[in-house]
């Protein structure tokens, strides 16, 4: 009976052990990050990379679980739960967020952004920063700009060679006012919806267009359905990394710092493999679509057919924001 007591006692012992040791390892923050993207894409990888900095650099203090491929909705959705602190933290498009922020709409201007010089120059720089800070009175901190490349257009009708190539082309866009009028200004049909959806569309002929960077064609597989990629560079694809207001507003400062330095490393990230993943992109679907550049005298030609949507959009990104980046990039108003 003693001996059995004993193991009793012994096995209690162990237990309580062990449940002390998994509090004790238990974060004392748990977050979600959610987003649209497969995890092969270089933002999806930034992603985990982001995670396992915090957790590591935060000795387990800060759990981060990551949502990826669009599992608790789309881009829309992603940010109303942000909003609500359903979900914590995501990436949405700046193009999207401009649905609920209108002045995050100003780097979807069409051909405002000319390289990637340009891009990190403004979006990082006092401009970024002051377009960030317009997401405060919508409950989310604005941490930085994560990126996936340059947009470009593909579509199963013709060569984008100048702008009325465009004429009638069935384009889906984003759930974003600014890129809807940017392809209604062009000519083109533009039809909103949800990127989980776009290969069916293009697949079954909703729309016979769509735009995105490189990453996302490839990885969602877009040009196994299209005919023509036409390297247009007509808008970086900026995602702004965002946090629930309260969430971020919960951590002692020390975890912040962490949290953000995991942020910029993210950010870096994200757009160093968006870079080396293109040129073996354009090498992989070489033969399946046909690929075409614009020349330096079309883009200009782009460049002028853009203004009106960059006067119809002055009012709402604001006069004042809207200057500012033109200062910065060297634009003439």
């Amino acid at each position: 009976m003693k001996n059995t007591i004993t193991k009793l006692t012994l096995a209690t012992a162990v237990a309580a052990a062990s449940l002390g040791m998994a509090q004790a390892q238990a974060a004392d923050f748990t977050f979600s990050f959610a987003h649209v993207l497969i995890e092969d894409t270089p933002n999806g990888k930034a992603a985990l990379r982001f995670k396992e900095e915090v957790e590591e650099k935060s000795d387990g203090r800060i759990e981060i679980n990551v949502l990826p491929a669009a599992q608790v909705g789309g881009d829309v959705e992603i940010i109303e739960q942000i909003q609500m602190g359903l979900v914590d933290i995501g990436i949405p498009p700046t193009a999207t967020l401009g649905n609920f922020e209108p002045r995050m709409q100003i780097l979807d201007l069409p051909f405002l952004i000319a390289d990637y010089d340009t891009m990190v120059e403004v979006l990082d720089g006092e401009v970024g920063r002051e377009i960030l800070d317009t997401l405060n009175d919508d409950n989310m901190f604005g941490v930085n700009f994560w990126g996936a490349g340059f947009r470009h257009i593909t579509n199963n009708d013709r060569p984008i060679e100048s702008p009325e190539d465009l004429e009638a082309i069935r384009m889906r866009t984003m759930q974003a006012p600014i890129i809807i009028s940017t392809y209604e200004n062009l000519g083109a049909n533009a039809t909103a919806m949800a990127f989980t959806e776009v290969y069916n569309g293009l697949q079954q002929g909703v729309v016979s267009g769509q735009e995105n960077p490189l990453a996302n064609i490839y990885t969602m597989r877009f040009h196994e359905v299209q005919d023509y990629l036409s390297l247009t560079s007509h808008a970086y694809h900026a995602y702004a990394a965002v946090i629930n207001q309260d969430s971020w507003d919960s951590l002692p400062e020390d975890l912040q710092e962490i949290m953000l330095e995991a942020f910029d490393n993210g950010r870096d990230a994200s757009r160093q493999m968006t870079i080396e993943d293109e040129k073996d992109i354009l090498e992989a679907i070489e033969g399946e679509i046909a690929i075409n550049e614009i020349t330096p005298e079309a883009r200009e030609a782009f460049i002028e057919a853009s203004m009106p949507v960059h006067q119809e959009y002055e009012s709402v990104v604001t006069t004042e924001l809207l200057h500012k980046v033109y200062d910065e990039i060297g634009i003439e108003y």
